[in-house]
């Protein structure tokens, strides 16, 4: 029988997992340990710290053990408590307005204004430089401090947007002034 609810909230596997010794017992279950000898060896505990472990996982239902002792870790746990967390969390509305393969991107790398990675992917990485780009007015020339602050209150890595955005000729860049020379504009 497959199992299409989670028997776990994310928060519980969490805590489940926050012990070091239940954590090593998990991953030595993980790696194909199954009994409780080859478990003990394979998180490189003692008998009483390895028994402690797997009975408290065994408890919560996280680790099965059958019959014939055997142990298996109940894998499906993660992805269906993914699954359930993703249902809850609020969806983030920021993005809604613009196409939908911009926006699925876009939800992905920014949120509540805030660039939280650079894309490492071109076609990625140039939807959200297109974004970030809107925030430059078009035939304003900014100082290389003003364009810094600029991209400061989205991203750390000022320099490394400052390049992308250079190279990818959205910005031009003389004598250490900046303009916008490219992205989508809208006329609003």
């Amino acid at each position: 029988m497959r199992v299409t609810t989670s028997p776990f909230s994310a928060r519980e596997l969490v805590g489940l997992l926050a012990d070091d010794d239940r954590r090593r017992v998990f991953a030595a279950l993980v790696l194909g340990a199954s009994s409780i000898d080859a478990v003990r060896r394979g998180a490189g505990l003692d008998a009483r710290a390895a028994g402690r472990a797997i009975q408290r996982l065994v408890d919560a239902g996280l680790v099965l053990r059958g019959d014939d002792g055997d142990m298996h870790v109940l894998g499906e746990a993660f992805a269906l408590a993914a699954r359930a967390h993703a249902e809850l969390e609020p969806r983030h509305a920021e993005h809604d307005d613009e196409p939908a393969d911009v926006a699925r991107v876009l939800r992905a790398f920014v949120r509540d204004g805030r660039l939280v990675s650079i894309p490492a992917v071109r076609t990625k990485r140039l939807v959200v430089l297109d974004w970030l780009v809107q925030q430059f007015e078009p035939g304003r020339r900014y100082s290389e401090e003003m364009v810094n602050l600029i991209l400061g209150k989205v991203h750390a890595d000022t320099a490394a947007l400052r390049r992308y955005l250079v190279d990818e000729e959205l910005l031009s860049r003389e004598r250490g002034e900046y303009w916008r020379t490219g992205g989508t504009f809208d006329p609003e």
